[in-house]
């Protein structure tokens, strides 16, 4: 049963179907059943994706690290508890 990637033609939404035999296609926000179907592009991983993904996420932690530390600052600057 494949997945699908639509586009309805009446409301603009895009969203993914999974389509089984004998099921009536139908847009997910407006119920219309003019839609496009579009080419799904397969996710490919390699030693250089994990690495760029990897190195996102450093990144990403990191800075979610100092909006704690920052976060805890202010809470300590305005509570004298």
């Amino acid at each position: 049963m494949p997945i699908y990637e639509y586009t309805c033609r009446k409301c603009g939404a895009a969203f993914e179907l999974l389509v089984r035999k004998g099921k009536t296609l139908a847009c997910s926000a407006c119920g219309s059943e003019d839609l496009e179907r579009h080419f799904s592009l397969p996710a490919v991983k390699s030693e250089s994706t994990h690495a760029l993904a990897m190195r996102a996420a450093r990144k990403r932690d990191q800075t979610q690290a100092v909006d704690r530390v920052e976060a805890q600052r202010a809470y300590e600057r305005n509570h004298d508890d």
